[in-house]
């Protein structure tokens, strides 16, 4: 284009901001377009940020950017409507930050983010929407924003998982409900010294926090409590496919998932401030569109790079790393004069050879598997009963472990139903 940026990233989050942050510091022309009224304004999400990507672009980041604290405790719970089972885990390396997660607040962080990017030298218009894509021919020329027409040699999508560019560009079909979970989460506000009260934690310690079980009412999903400076993060996700078939609001769901006594008692007496809902790619390269064609690109959770194993649920830090890739494409095919459908596969081969696609096609599996009801309701009744079995004494002579777990079995399951369960987790987490 004679006129014209070099990029236009549609979308101010990690993924966005990312792209944007290393195409300026190259010294590209850079247009980052946020339809919220500021970078955050959009996103619900609010968690832990795992990985070293972020330190990648920010070596500096742990003095500078606005997290809430460090996540030096992982817990998880299986839940029944009354018993709450625990697992947690700390290890001296969460002091390090490249092991570590971040805490962060989307509001706060993602403004933060993009203010990075614009001192690096791109702009950043917040309140514009890209309504179409420009078309030079067969290829994507620009963007339609704000009733402007936007010329550029590539655009990436940052979009979102409901990316109406990716679809307008043809790289992607509509979701099925089943790759899809509705996220829900409300912010409640407590006092400092409150929180760490309550979670057993000292200056920039904090705690994630997942629940399986009935805080789902047996529907794929979970739920989740992170604790930020003076406030906690509590929600539940769920497939939206099974929301629907069962006829539940998942905000229904939060507030059961409140009443438990072990979740009760954590958030007593705050004030809620926040209320929100977010959906989550999570069927990852299962659902993943085309990459990259002629002038166009797509990263983050518009690719559907999300990563979901039961046990962990990441997206920001495979979004900031498919931002990088992103950019380093667009320098190279700057520097070639070529922004070609095959000059910018370079990025897929990128992803490859990095943890992103690697790490989606280790859990490919996991999706389906997770879709298991014996997940959400047998397992952790199961394992609710075992403790009760172990750690309640009512006077009666005690049997051994592997004793009480037969009997906790007998009641509850039969191996029939375990074992063919057992074989299919161990190919897919």
């Amino acid at each position: 284009m004679e006129q014209g940026f070099d990029a236009i990233i549609v979308g101010a989050g990690p993924a966005g901001c990312a792209c944007g942050y290393k195409l300026a510091q190259a010294g590209l022309q850079t247009l980052v377009v946020e339809r919220g009224k500021f970078a955050g304004a959009k996103n619900m999400w609010g968690g832990a940020f795992y990985g070293p990507e972020l330190l990648k672009l920010f070596p500096n980041f742990c003095e500078e950017a606005p997290f809430e604290r460090y996540v030096t405790r992982q817990r998880i719970s299986f839940l029944t409507d009354e018993d709450c089972l625990s697992l947690e885990f700390t290890t001296p390396k969460f002091s390090q930050p490249s092991h570590n997660g971040f805490i962060i607040l989307r509001s706060k962080f993602d403004r933060w983010l993009a203010d990075k990017v614009q001192e690096a030298g791109a702009i950043v218009a917040a309140g514009l929407g890209a309504d179409d894509l420009l078309w030079n021919e067969n290829r994507v020329a620009g963007i339609k924003a704000g009733g402007d027409e936007l010329p550029a040699s590539v655009v990436v999508a940052c979009d979102g998982v409901n990316s109406v560019l990716a679809q307008k560009a043809g790289l992607r079909e509509e979701f099925s409900p089943e790759d899809i979970k509705q996220g829900v989460k409300e912010i409640i506000e407590f006092p400092r010294e409150t929180i760490e009260q309550r979670f057993n934690l000292t200056g920039d310690e904090g705690m994630s926090w997942a629940f399986v079980g009935s805080c789902t009412e047996g529907l794929p999903g979970g739920g989740f409590i992170y604790t930020n400076k003076d406030s906690l993060s509590i929600g539940v996700v769920a497939q939206l496919n099974a929301l629907a078939e069962r006829k539940i609001q998942a905000n229904d769901l939060l507030e059961e998932f409140k009443t438990h006594p072990e979740v009760a008692k954590v958030i007593k007496g705050g004030k809620l401030v926040e209320y929100s809902g977010h959906l989550i790619p999570v069927s990852g390269i299962n659902m993943m569109p085309k990459l990259y064609s002629d002038g166009f690109l797509v990263a983050g959770d518009a690719a559907a790079m999300v990563l979901g194993t039961g046990l962990i649920l990441e997206g920001a830090n495979f979004a900031i790393a498919s931002g990088i890739a992103a950019a380093q494409t667009i320098i190279r095919a700057k520097q070639e004069d070529d922004f070609s459908e095959e000059s910018l596969s370079y990025y897929k081969r990128l992803l490859e050879d990095s943890f992103v696609l690697k790490d989606l096609k280790t859990f490919k599996k996991a999706p389906h598997f997770l879709e298991n009801p014996h997940i959400y309701n047998l397992y952790p009744d199961l394992a609710c009963d075992l403790a009760q079995r172990i750690f309640i004494s009512d006077g009666q002579p005690r049997g051994t472990t592997w004793n009480l777990f037969k009997r906790s079995l007998e009641d509850k399951a039969s191996l029939w139903q375990i074992v063919p369960d057992l074989i299919r987790g161990k190919g897919a987490i």
